[in-house]
């Protein structure tokens, strides 16, 4: 059930109405009811997998806070490990299981056969929620949920789960429980964010995606575009997650839920780390605080730390193990995104930049200062930006090619050839090459349009507060033209997926 689909608007619409309707304290179980529905509409098939993550979570907190009680910290601990290999081990059989085989055949000649095995939707997101969970009871952040079903409905929230944001039950759980009164401006700001959501899936994601596939899937008969390759698939990207992350805070906006920000403009960073800060927000903290603090204040990382100030000096030996760190951090991010080298590389290339730029921060300091930069300049700023950005679509390569060889063979391409001209010789929509030029045009408009909204809330004006403080004549028009803008050109574009709802 797509989440741009007639269905999911009328099972949306379907649920806000029956949650308002039935007593406040049953309001929560209209939403789990919903949210298993909705999962189980995907296939019934993946149910288990989800039974499964819920329940053993659910079962280690409450053995977590029971040792906890009875003083035996030790036994806790184990229970962490227990709870953790557990639920991150059936994420690694359903999703790694054949990369690992493919691995070993190629390395040791043999020849094991690949499992046949469901990728369940949205098993990386609500996999790493609850494992979250786990450590959050453990840490003291919050308390266990004691209430199977309560705890059921955070792992299960049917916005969220396909493709996050990824919560944290300290900020999300009273949210769900509590009850709720209908109130018109949630209804009202929730379906302004879901038709912005839609504009840019279906406008900008959806009509990109026609470019990208073409230039990426034959890259020798389109090889003049693979610039324009990475950048379409930079619009794809950003406009398909983000797109739908307005969609899913829109929908729990409806029901009186805020959940958290994905995205703030990430393509105004001015580093790499600053991107990381802007984009997939919910992921980025989450590695930081269950992977990058743990490991760097871990006993091996503080041996480390200790080695390297005797070796390298003060200076040097205190960035090394937070660099080190970086790496860890940011390999397990390629591990997310995919079983397949090129997601490693990926992840790797983001965590190189970063813990080199950690490296270098002394000798950045200097050189700005011998070339009597502040950092306030605008066109230091300007510069910023373009150099992040560029480094950003780089890995962008890693990111869509289907191997690492395809991705190093578009990159050169993209600097041997250039032949803008061949984007008119791809068929875009039924009519084929004839509607190209008309398909660039809009997706012009689209970015435009897109570019204006994002440097005003950069500025830090609220778009629909602004709007909300026009003329109803005037809010009404802006919101007509978007609607029909939406059913004009997102229905002449192929109907497509959302790409984060494989992970």
């Amino acid at each position: 059930m797509s989440l741009v689909s007639n269905l999911f608007l009328l099972f949306v619409a379907a649920g806000v109405i029956v949650y308002y309707l039935v007593p406040a304290k049953w309001q929560w179980l209209v939403l789990l009811a919903f949210s298993y529905i909705y999962y189980i509409a995907g296939g019934i098939r993946y149910v288990g997998f989800l039974l499964f993550s819920t329940f053993v979570t659910w079962l280690t907190a409450l053995a977590i806070e029971k040792m906890e009680t009875a003083g035996k910290h030790k036994t806790e601990r184990k229970f962490v490990i227990l709870g953790l290999v557990l639920n991150f081990g059936m994420l690694g059989l359903v999703k790694y299981t054949n990369f690992a085989i493919e691995n070993l055949n190629a390395l040791f000649h043999m020849n094991l056969r690949g499992m046949q095995i469901l990728l369940p939707l949205g098993i990386s997101f609500y996999t790493f929620q609850s494992s979250g969970y786990i450590l959050d009871v453990y840490w003291k952040r919050c308390k266990a949920e004691h209430h199977p079903l309560k705890y059921a409905l955070f792992v299960s929230f049917f916005p969220q789960i396909l493709q996050g944001p990824i919560g944290r039950y300290s900020r999300l759980a009273h949210q769900l429980y509590e009850p709720h009164k209908f109130e018109s401006a949630n209804i009202t700001r929730g379906l302004e964010r879901i038709l912005w959501g839609f504009f840019k899936k279906m406008i900008l994601a959806d009509w990109s995606a026609v470019f990208v596939d073409a230039i990426f899937d034959n890259p020798d008969q389109y090889g003049g575009l693979a610039i324009f390759g990475v950048l379409f698939y930079t619009i794809q990207l950003y406009a398909d997650f983000s797109g739908g992350m307005d969609v899913v805070i829109g929908i729990a906006s409806m029901f009186g839920i805020e959940l958290d920000e994905n995205f703030t403009r990430p393509f105004f960073a001015t580093s790499i780390t600053d991107f990381w800060h802007r984009w997939h927000i919910t992921l980025g903290t989450w590695m930081k605080d269950y992977v990058f603090y743990p490991v760097t204040l871990s006993g091996w990382m503080k041996k480390f730390g200790r080695w390297a100030k005797k070796v390298f000096g003060k200076k040097t030996g205190r960035t090394l193990p937070i660099c080190l760190s970086n790496l860890i951090v940011f390999f397990v991010v390629g591990v997310w995104h995919g079983a397949a080298w090129k997601y490693i590389v990926y992840g790797m290339y983001n965590g190189i930049i970063i813990a080199f730029s950690g490296l270098m921060a002394g000798n950045y300091k200097n050189w700005k200062k011998k070339l009597n930069i502040t950092g306030k300049e605008n066109g230091y700023y300007v510069f910023m930006i373009i150099r992040t950005f560029v480094l950003v679509n780089i890995s962008w390569f890693f990111d869509r090619a289907d191997t690492v060889g395809q991705a190093l063979h578009m990159m050169r391409l993209a600097v041997t050839r250039f032949a803008p001209a061949e984007l008119l010789l791809i068929p875009a929509g039924k009519e084929g090459t004839a509607f190209t030029p008309y398909a660039l045009l809009i997706l012009a408009v689209g970015c435009m349009i897109l570019f204006i909204v994002s440097v005003l809330q950069e500025r830090g004006i609220r778009i629909r507060e602004t709007l909300s403080r026009c003329s109803l004549p005037v809010t009404v028009a802006i919101y007509f033209c978007l609607l029909l803008s939406i059913g004009f050109f997102g229905s002449t574009a192929a109907v497509r997926g959302f790409i984060y709802a494989q992970f």
